[in-house]
């Protein structure tokens, strides 16, 4: 049922209004000028790229109310819709009437002008929705996940959402934010100290809800996540952030190739639904930051992606007489310049790595019949590099408690896992993608920074 709000979108002003048509509008005033007899303001309420020109003809409205209208205000304009004879839009709000809901003092507001920089709005993520690069990015990221909705739901699986508080790393990483009442100068051994805690055992923010979508998988079949996860990594680059949204689909009796064939389906399913839902913010983007992002976007969907294993790509990087500072060397996990050399210049598009060696990859993914590697599967994008991994799971008991024994990993603390495998266990795969990663490629925002509200990195808490 559609709400019948009495205040309009401007989104849908633009879209449906009519000429002689009434209109209330609630926005911000993105721009003010003055001429003669008329003053002209831009406004803006965040639901489209476009604002809705307002006309206060000289008179209207007293001189009083309109002296503490100015850029970043928040007013209320009512009036008549009237053809525009601008270029930009059919139609403008003659204004009859306009009442300021929240001032904004000219010489404080930090975004009077027009073109800041990147670097600049980082330090007001609080402000920096209000411009049109963030506002588009902000409405690709809902309709992105209104598309990662869709596809899952379409297909067969269903949302589970799994506990952001987590007893064990999925990962293997060690890589974790701890979750604890104690205070920080505690005397007590550490066992002891640990009997007095909150959960009676240690406890982390989850790095991956994986291994529970596991459970849920050999259940219910089909099933994924969508949340937030935390790294506590020291790495503070472009393409990494602490806490970052996850989408991790996991699939009862999918091999890996059933696994490769998902990944790709949702990604195109995706990027082919933003370009549907998103063209003006994309076109906007476009002319700003990245102008082949339209043609990369339709270039990842048009053609199979290209698929190697990770002993080829060694192969293909070792042959390829670049100079690369990382040598590439079996054995050792692929760099960015090696994945950027993969996508951008030997198979130029996405890439399926798969098979990879099983001493840089987690425990639970299943051995392959060389006993040097794993059904493990990554898709690299021009530009980003990694935005998928994935495998398919270790489902023979043996094997699994061979692994984690090789691995060092707790048998006890994850003795419900292995039940999975003691139970019923079947072939079983998954993914994850980051969602701030993938955004990065369908925005052309290179920072993974710029796709999300308030960014977590370190030495950076946000607001």
């Amino acid at each position: 049922m559609k709400l019948q709000a009495p205040i309009k979108l401007i989104r849908e002003i633009l879209n449906a209004g009519r000429a002689g048509d009434t209109a209330e509008v609630c926005a911000w005033v993105r721009t003010r000028r003055d001429s003669k007899n008329v003053v002209f303001l831009a406004l803006n309420d965040g639901s489209c790229l476009e604002n809705l020109q307002a006309v206060v003809i000289s008179g209207t409205i007293k001189d009083e109310d309109m002296r503490h209208v100015h850029t970043g205000s928040a007013i209320r304009v009512k009036g008549v819709l009237v053809p525009s004879p601008g270029k930009e839009q059919a139609l403008e709000v003659q204004v009859h009437s306009l009442e300021i809901l929240g001032p904004a003092d000219p010489a404080a507001y930090p975004l009077q002008k027009k073109g800041h920089s990147l670097d600049f709005l980082r330090t007001i993520p609080h402000l920096r929705l209000r411009t049109n690069t963030f506002g588009a990015v902000f409405r690709i990221r809902h309709h992105l996940s209104q598309a990662i909705h869709r596809f899952f739901d379409e297909n067969g699986f269903v949302w589970l959402h799994t506990p952001i508080i987590s007893g064990t790393d999925a990962e293997g990483a060690g890589a974790m934010f701890r979750v604890t009442t104690l205070p920080v100068c505690c005397e007590k051994p550490e066992q002891e100290a640990l009997c007095e805690d909150f959960f009676g055992s240690e406890a982390y923010l989850t790095v991956s809800g994986q291994l529970q979508a596991e459970a849920g998988a050999l259940a219910l079949s089909r099933v994924y996540t969508f949340g937030p996860t935390f790294r506590a990594e020291n790495s503070n680059t472009t393409r990494h952030l602490s806490e970052f949204w996850m989408i991790e689909p996991e699939a009862a009796f999918f091999t890996l190739n059933d696994n490769i064939e998902l990944a790709e389906s949702f990604l195109k399913y995706c990027i082919q639904y933003v370009l549907e839902h998103c063209s003006s913010d994309l076109n906007f983007l476009a002319q700003r930051y990245q102008p082949d992002l339209l043609q990369d976007l339709r270039a990842a969907i048009s053609q199979p992606f290209h698929k190697v294993s990770y002993t080829e790509a060694i192969e293909i990087l070792r042959k390829s007489g670049h100079p690369f500072e990382f040598e590439p060397r079996w054995g050792a996990d692929l760099q960015s310049e090696h994945e950027k050399y993969l996508t951008e210049q030997h198979f130029r598009g996405p890439v399926v790595v798969i098979d990879y060696p099983k001493e840089i990859k987690a425990f639970y993914m299943r051995l392959n019949e060389d006993g040097r590697t794993v059904a493990a599967m990554d898709i690299l994008f021009p530009g980003i590099g990694e935005v998928v991994g994935g495998s398919q799971r270790e489902e023979r008991l043996e094997v699994l408690l061979r692994r984690m024994e090789e691995m060092k990993i707790s048998r006890a603390a994850l003795n419900w896992y292995l039940d999975l495998r003691r139970f019923g266990s079947v072939p079983h795969s998954g993914f994850g993608l980051g969602l701030e990663r993938f955004l990065s490629f369908l925005t052309g925002m290179r920072n993974v920074r710029d796709v999300i509200l308030s960014p977590r990195a370190p030495k950076l808490i946000g607001f």
